[in-house]
Protein backbone atom coordinates (compact mmCIF):
# COMPACT_ATOMS: atom_id res chain seq x y z
CA UNK A 1 0.00 0.00 0.00
CA UNK A 2 2.85 2.25 0.63
CA UNK A 3 4.40 1.59 -2.41
CA UNK A 4 1.24 2.61 -4.33
CA UNK A 5 0.89 5.75 -2.27
CA UNK A 6 3.94 7.24 -3.17
CA UNK A 7 3.77 5.99 -6.85
CA UNK A 8 0.54 7.92 -6.73
CA UNK A 9 2.28 11.32 -5.46
CA UNK A 10 5.30 11.10 -7.54
CA UNK A 11 2.91 10.43 -10.45
CA UNK A 12 -0.16 13.12 -9.68
CA UNK A 13 0.14 15.35 -12.53
CA UNK A 14 -0.01 12.16 -15.02
CA UNK A 15 -2.66 10.64 -13.16
CA UNK A 16 -4.71 13.44 -13.33
CA UNK A 17 -4.79 13.84 -16.90
CA UNK A 18 -5.82 10.30 -17.29
CA UNK A 19 -8.36 10.62 -14.70
CA UNK A 20 -9.97 13.88 -16.11
CA UNK A 21 -9.53 11.76 -19.64
CA UNK A 22 -11.50 8.77 -18.15
CA UNK A 23 -14.00 10.92 -16.51
CA UNK A 24 -14.77 12.79 -19.13
CA UNK A 25 -15.52 9.11 -21.58
CA UNK A 26 -17.78 8.04 -19.08
CA UNK A 27 -20.57 10.27 -20.03
CA UNK A 28 -20.13 8.84 -23.89
CA UNK A 29 -20.48 4.36 -22.68
CA UNK A 30 -23.27 3.20 -23.99
CA UNK A 31 -26.47 3.25 -22.53
CA UNK A 32 -25.07 5.31 -19.71
CA UNK A 33 -28.45 6.48 -18.69
CA UNK A 34 -30.15 3.45 -19.33
CA UNK A 35 -32.39 2.03 -16.37
CA UNK A 36 -32.21 -1.50 -17.18
CA UNK A 37 -28.12 -0.75 -17.61
CA UNK A 38 -25.82 -0.85 -13.87
CA UNK A 39 -22.28 -1.47 -16.21
CA UNK A 40 -21.47 1.55 -17.72
CA UNK A 41 -22.69 3.55 -14.23
CA UNK A 42 -20.47 0.82 -12.28
CA UNK A 43 -17.59 2.15 -14.63
CA UNK A 44 -18.34 5.90 -13.75
CA UNK A 45 -18.71 5.07 -9.99
CA UNK A 46 -15.32 2.73 -9.81
CA UNK A 47 -13.46 5.43 -11.95
CA UNK A 48 -14.80 8.44 -9.48
CA UNK A 49 -13.91 6.30 -6.32
CA UNK A 50 -10.49 5.50 -7.69
CA UNK A 51 -10.14 9.30 -8.22
CA UNK A 52 -11.32 10.29 -4.66
CA UNK A 53 -8.56 7.78 -2.96
CA UNK A 54 -5.74 9.26 -5.24
CA UNK A 55 -6.77 12.63 -4.64
CA UNK A 56 -7.22 11.64 -0.97
CA UNK A 57 -3.37 10.25 -0.77
CA UNK A 58 -1.82 13.29 -2.32
CA UNK A 59 -4.04 15.42 0.16
CA UNK A 60 -2.26 13.41 2.93
CA UNK A 61 1.84 13.60 1.56
CA UNK A 62 3.84 14.20 4.87
CA UNK A 63 4.68 17.61 3.11
CA UNK A 64 1.00 18.00 2.72
CA UNK A 65 0.46 17.21 6.68
CA UNK A 66 3.45 19.64 7.63
CA UNK A 67 1.87 22.33 6.00
CA UNK A 68 -1.48 21.53 7.51
CA UNK A 69 0.10 21.21 10.89
CA UNK A 70 -2.45 23.62 12.85
CA UNK A 71 -5.10 20.62 12.23
CA UNK A 72 -4.87 17.31 14.34
CA UNK A 73 -5.39 14.24 11.99
CA UNK A 74 -9.20 13.01 11.75
CA UNK A 75 -11.18 10.82 10.63
CA UNK A 76 -11.80 10.81 6.51
CA UNK A 77 -14.72 12.62 6.22
CA UNK A 78 -13.97 14.31 2.87
CA UNK A 79 -13.00 11.07 0.95
CA UNK A 80 -16.28 9.13 2.57
CA UNK A 81 -18.12 11.85 1.25
CA UNK A 82 -16.75 11.62 -2.36
CA UNK A 83 -17.18 7.84 -2.16
CA UNK A 84 -20.81 8.04 -1.41
CA UNK A 85 -21.20 10.87 -4.17
CA UNK A 86 -19.80 8.73 -6.60
CA UNK A 87 -21.39 5.92 -5.81
CA UNK A 88 -25.17 6.92 -5.41
CA UNK A 89 -25.91 7.26 -9.13
CA UNK A 90 -24.60 3.11 -8.91
CA UNK A 91 -27.21 2.72 -6.05
CA UNK A 92 -30.31 4.38 -7.63
CA UNK A 93 -29.56 2.76 -11.22
CA UNK A 94 -29.77 -0.64 -9.26
CA UNK A 95 -32.42 0.21 -6.44
CA UNK A 96 -34.44 1.11 -9.86
CA UNK A 97 -33.80 -2.14 -11.48
CA UNK A 98 -34.57 -4.30 -8.69
CA UNK A 99 -36.95 -2.43 -6.67
CA UNK A 100 -38.79 -0.26 -9.18
CA UNK A 101 -39.06 3.30 -9.89
CA UNK A 102 -40.94 4.90 -6.45
CA UNK A 103 -39.08 2.69 -4.06
CA UNK A 104 -35.31 3.81 -5.68
CA UNK A 105 -36.10 6.89 -3.24
CA UNK A 106 -35.81 5.12 -0.24
CA UNK A 107 -32.18 4.23 -1.11
CA UNK A 108 -31.39 7.71 -2.25
CA UNK A 109 -33.05 9.04 1.04
CA UNK A 110 -30.38 6.30 3.10
CA UNK A 111 -27.36 7.70 0.72
CA UNK A 112 -28.32 11.35 1.54
CA UNK A 113 -28.60 10.94 5.10
CA UNK A 114 -25.09 9.36 5.62
CA UNK A 115 -23.90 12.13 3.16
CA UNK A 116 -25.73 14.30 5.89
CA UNK A 117 -24.43 12.91 9.14
CA UNK A 118 -20.51 12.78 7.40
CA UNK A 119 -21.27 16.48 6.54
CA UNK A 120 -22.27 17.73 9.66
CA UNK A 121 -19.62 15.64 11.66
CA UNK A 122 -16.81 17.16 9.59
CA UNK A 123 -18.48 20.49 10.16
CA UNK A 124 -18.23 20.38 14.03
CA UNK A 125 -14.67 18.93 13.59
CA UNK A 126 -13.58 21.15 11.69
CA UNK A 127 -14.29 23.93 14.31
CA UNK A 128 -17.52 24.96 12.41
CA UNK A 129 -15.71 26.73 9.22
CA UNK A 130 -17.59 26.52 6.03
CA UNK A 131 -17.97 23.37 3.94
CA UNK A 132 -16.11 23.50 0.61
CA UNK A 133 -17.25 21.84 -2.52
CA UNK A 134 -20.07 19.84 -0.16
CA UNK A 135 -17.27 18.61 1.97
CA UNK A 136 -15.16 17.16 -0.87
CA UNK A 137 -12.55 19.37 -0.19
CA UNK A 138 -11.17 20.38 3.33
CA UNK A 139 -10.79 23.72 4.84
CA UNK A 140 -8.00 23.49 7.45
CA UNK A 141 -6.38 27.01 7.17
CA UNK A 142 -6.47 29.38 10.02
CA UNK A 143 -7.38 33.23 9.49
CA UNK A 144 -5.45 36.32 10.21
CA UNK A 145 -7.10 37.73 12.96
CA UNK A 146 -9.46 40.68 11.96
CA UNK A 147 -12.29 41.63 14.41
CA UNK A 148 -11.90 45.14 16.77
CA UNK A 149 -11.54 42.27 19.25
CA UNK A 150 -8.81 40.18 18.16
CA UNK A 151 -6.48 43.85 17.45
CA UNK A 152 -7.61 44.42 20.81
CA UNK A 153 -5.67 41.46 21.90
CA UNK A 154 -8.91 39.26 22.38
CA UNK A 155 -9.50 35.32 21.60
CA UNK A 156 -9.12 34.56 18.11
CA UNK A 157 -13.34 34.72 16.95
CA UNK A 158 -12.66 33.92 13.05
CA UNK A 159 -10.81 30.90 13.03
CA UNK A 160 -14.19 28.51 11.82
CA UNK A 161 -13.74 30.44 8.64
CA UNK A 162 -10.99 29.01 6.73
CA UNK A 163 -9.02 28.67 3.76
CA UNK A 164 -9.73 25.33 1.39
CA UNK A 165 -7.15 24.28 -0.35
CA UNK A 166 -8.89 23.91 -3.53
CA UNK A 167 -11.77 22.24 -5.24
CA UNK A 168 -12.12 18.58 -6.22
CA UNK A 169 -12.66 18.87 -9.79
CA UNK A 170 -14.72 15.44 -10.31
CA UNK A 171 -17.36 15.79 -8.06
CA UNK A 172 -20.15 14.66 -9.38
CA UNK A 173 -22.26 17.88 -9.54
CA UNK A 174 -19.45 18.91 -11.49
CA UNK A 175 -19.24 16.24 -13.63
CA UNK A 176 -23.28 17.04 -14.24
CA UNK A 177 -22.60 20.69 -15.01
CA UNK A 178 -20.11 20.12 -17.70
CA UNK A 179 -22.86 17.87 -19.28
CA UNK A 180 -25.23 20.24 -18.97
CA UNK A 181 -23.08 23.39 -20.10
CA UNK A 182 -21.05 21.89 -23.18
CA UNK A 183 -20.41 18.27 -24.73
CA UNK A 184 -17.07 16.71 -24.29
CA UNK A 185 -15.63 19.76 -21.93
CA UNK A 186 -15.00 18.18 -18.81
CA UNK A 187 -13.81 21.22 -16.94
CA UNK A 188 -15.96 21.89 -13.41
CA UNK A 189 -16.87 25.24 -12.86
CA UNK A 190 -14.00 26.41 -11.74
CA UNK A 191 -11.25 24.95 -14.47
CA UNK A 192 -8.16 24.97 -12.37
CA UNK A 193 -6.82 21.80 -11.68
CA UNK A 194 -7.34 20.95 -8.10
CA UNK A 195 -4.23 19.88 -7.57
CA UNK A 196 -2.88 23.48 -8.85
CA UNK A 197 -4.43 24.69 -5.80
CA UNK A 198 -3.19 22.65 -3.29
CA UNK A 199 0.46 23.73 -4.66
CA UNK A 200 -0.42 27.35 -4.49
CA UNK A 201 -1.64 26.60 -0.69
CA UNK A 202 1.38 24.70 0.25
CA UNK A 203 3.46 27.98 -0.80
CA UNK A 204 0.81 29.95 1.04
CA UNK A 205 1.12 28.40 3.92
CA UNK A 206 4.85 27.25 4.31
CA UNK A 207 5.58 28.82 7.73
CA UNK A 208 2.77 26.76 9.53
CA UNK A 209 2.04 28.66 13.64
CA UNK A 210 4.20 27.04 15.88
CA UNK A 211 1.28 25.92 18.19
CA UNK A 212 -2.21 24.36 17.19
CA UNK A 213 -4.79 26.77 18.26
CA UNK A 214 -7.95 25.88 19.87
CA UNK A 215 -10.74 24.32 17.59
CA UNK A 216 -14.03 26.66 18.06
CA UNK A 217 -16.81 25.27 19.48
CA UNK A 218 -20.26 26.15 19.01
CA UNK A 219 -21.09 27.83 22.31
CA UNK A 220 -17.70 29.71 22.05
CA UNK A 221 -19.16 30.65 18.41
CA UNK A 222 -22.38 31.92 19.45
CA UNK A 223 -20.85 33.49 22.74
CA UNK A 224 -18.72 35.52 20.77
CA UNK A 225 -20.05 36.44 17.66
CA UNK A 226 -24.14 36.82 18.94
CA UNK A 227 -26.44 36.28 16.38
CA UNK A 228 -24.08 36.47 13.51
CA UNK A 229 -22.69 33.31 14.32
CA UNK A 230 -25.91 32.15 14.61
CA UNK A 231 -26.73 32.58 11.12
CA UNK A 232 -23.74 31.37 9.83
CA UNK A 233 -24.28 28.06 11.76
CA UNK A 234 -27.76 28.05 10.41
CA UNK A 235 -26.73 28.85 6.50
CA UNK A 236 -24.63 25.85 6.84
CA UNK A 237 -26.58 23.44 8.23
CA UNK A 238 -29.44 24.32 5.99
CA UNK A 239 -27.05 23.97 3.14
CA UNK A 240 -25.50 20.41 4.21
CA UNK A 241 -29.50 19.27 5.19
CA UNK A 242 -31.04 20.48 1.78
CA UNK A 243 -30.54 17.66 -0.56
CA UNK A 244 -31.90 15.25 2.15
CA UNK A 245 -34.76 17.80 2.83
CA UNK A 246 -35.34 17.61 -1.45
CA UNK A 247 -34.94 13.58 -1.66
CA UNK A 248 -37.34 13.01 0.75
CA UNK A 249 -40.07 15.61 0.01
CA UNK A 250 -39.84 13.64 -3.37
CA UNK A 251 -40.46 10.80 -1.77
CA UNK A 252 -43.21 12.36 0.18
CA UNK A 253 -45.05 14.10 -2.54
CA UNK A 254 -43.39 12.65 -5.79
CA UNK A 255 -40.99 14.06 -8.85
CA UNK A 256 -43.75 15.69 -10.56
CA UNK A 257 -44.92 17.90 -7.58
CA UNK A 258 -44.14 21.46 -7.06
CA UNK A 259 -43.99 21.29 -3.29
CA UNK A 260 -39.73 19.61 -3.85
CA UNK A 261 -38.96 21.72 -6.24
CA UNK A 262 -39.91 25.46 -4.54
CA UNK A 263 -39.12 24.09 -0.93
CA UNK A 264 -36.21 23.31 -2.22
CA UNK A 265 -35.43 26.42 -3.58
CA UNK A 266 -36.75 27.85 -0.51
CA UNK A 267 -33.93 26.24 1.61
CA UNK A 268 -31.26 27.22 -0.71
CA UNK A 269 -31.71 30.96 -0.90
CA UNK A 270 -32.57 30.93 2.74
CA UNK A 271 -29.16 29.46 3.86
CA UNK A 272 -27.21 31.84 1.30
CA UNK A 273 -28.53 34.78 2.84
CA UNK A 274 -28.19 33.78 6.12
CA UNK A 275 -24.47 33.19 5.23
CA UNK A 276 -24.24 36.72 2.90
CA UNK A 277 -25.67 38.02 5.64
CA UNK A 278 -23.71 36.80 8.62
CA UNK A 279 -20.32 37.31 6.34
CA UNK A 280 -21.05 40.38 4.33
CA UNK A 281 -18.44 43.01 4.25
CA UNK A 282 -20.47 45.67 4.42
CA UNK A 283 -22.04 45.05 7.94
CA UNK A 284 -20.35 47.61 10.41
CA UNK A 285 -20.18 44.66 13.35
CA UNK A 286 -18.64 42.53 10.80
CA UNK A 287 -16.16 40.07 12.38
CA UNK A 288 -15.42 37.34 9.74
CA UNK A 289 -13.28 37.16 7.32
CA UNK A 290 -13.65 35.19 3.78
CA UNK A 291 -10.87 33.71 2.15
CA UNK A 292 -10.70 33.03 -0.87
CA UNK A 293 -11.85 29.83 -1.42
CA UNK A 294 -14.70 30.56 1.01
CA UNK A 295 -15.92 33.54 -1.42
CA UNK A 296 -15.47 31.28 -4.21
CA UNK A 297 -17.78 28.70 -2.43
CA UNK A 298 -20.13 30.93 -2.24
CA UNK A 299 -20.50 31.73 -5.43
CA UNK A 300 -20.33 28.17 -6.78
CA UNK A 301 -23.52 27.68 -4.50
CA UNK A 302 -25.67 30.26 -6.16
CA UNK A 303 -24.35 29.25 -10.16
CA UNK A 304 -25.29 25.56 -8.49
CA UNK A 305 -29.16 27.29 -8.60
CA UNK A 306 -29.14 26.93 -12.46
CA UNK A 307 -29.91 23.19 -11.91
CA UNK A 308 -33.74 24.17 -10.66
CA UNK A 309 -33.72 24.46 -14.02
CA UNK A 310 -32.91 20.79 -14.58
CA UNK A 311 -35.29 19.78 -12.05
CA UNK A 312 -38.85 18.58 -12.77
CA UNK A 313 -41.22 19.44 -12.80
CA UNK A 314 -39.85 23.03 -14.46
CA UNK A 315 -37.49 20.48 -16.55
CA UNK A 316 -40.40 18.81 -17.88
CA UNK A 317 -42.61 21.43 -18.32
CA UNK A 318 -40.29 23.90 -19.70
CA UNK A 319 -36.48 22.97 -20.03
CA UNK A 320 -37.12 20.12 -22.23
CA UNK A 321 -39.43 21.43 -24.75
CA UNK A 322 -37.23 23.96 -25.31
CA UNK A 323 -34.18 21.45 -25.71
CA UNK A 324 -36.40 19.51 -27.78
CA UNK A 325 -37.13 22.59 -30.02
CA UNK A 326 -33.94 23.40 -30.69
CA UNK A 327 -32.93 20.00 -31.71
CA UNK A 328 -35.63 19.99 -34.27
CA UNK A 329 -34.54 23.29 -35.77
CA UNK A 330 -31.10 22.04 -35.73
CA UNK A 331 -31.36 18.88 -36.95
CA UNK A 332 -31.51 19.39 -40.55
CA UNK A 333 -27.70 20.88 -40.45
CA UNK A 334 -24.58 18.29 -40.89
CA UNK A 335 -23.17 17.34 -37.74
CA UNK A 336 -24.61 20.49 -36.21
CA UNK A 337 -27.63 18.67 -35.81
CA UNK A 338 -26.04 15.12 -34.82
CA UNK A 339 -23.97 17.19 -32.04
CA UNK A 340 -26.98 18.73 -30.54
CA UNK A 341 -28.68 15.98 -30.44
CA UNK A 342 -25.93 13.88 -28.20
CA UNK A 343 -26.14 17.24 -25.91
CA UNK A 344 -29.86 17.06 -25.26
CA UNK A 345 -29.41 13.20 -24.44
CA UNK A 346 -26.82 13.78 -21.92
CA UNK A 347 -28.85 16.99 -20.82
CA UNK A 348 -31.52 15.09 -20.55
CA UNK A 349 -29.94 12.01 -19.38
CA UNK A 350 -28.14 14.34 -16.57
CA UNK A 351 -31.63 15.46 -15.38
CA UNK A 352 -32.30 12.13 -14.49
CA UNK A 353 -29.64 11.69 -12.09
CA UNK A 354 -27.57 14.37 -11.03
CA UNK A 355 -29.67 17.48 -10.37
CA UNK A 356 -31.29 16.40 -6.78
CA UNK A 357 -27.71 16.14 -5.42
CA UNK A 358 -26.04 18.82 -7.19
CA UNK A 359 -25.69 21.54 -4.78
CA UNK A 360 -24.82 19.10 -2.26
Amino acid sequence: MEAYKKWVRDNRNYLYSFESLANGLTWLLPERFSSSEIGPEAVSAAVGVITAVNEHIIETAPTQMRVNATVPPSFPYSLCISALKNLEPLIEVAAQQYYGDDKRWNFIAVTEAMKVLFRLALFKNSGYKMILEGGETTNNEMHLETSTSQHNGGHHASGYLGYGNGHNQWSLEGRAMSALSMFGDNARINSTPAWSYRVQHERATFNPPATIPERSTLSTILSEQGHLGALFVIGEVLFITRPLIYVLLIRRYGIRSWTPWFLSLAVDLTGTSFLSYATSASRKDQRFHLSDSEKDELRRRKMLWAFYIMRDPFFERFTRRKLEGAEKVLQPVPFVGFLTAKIVELMVGAQTRYTYMSAS
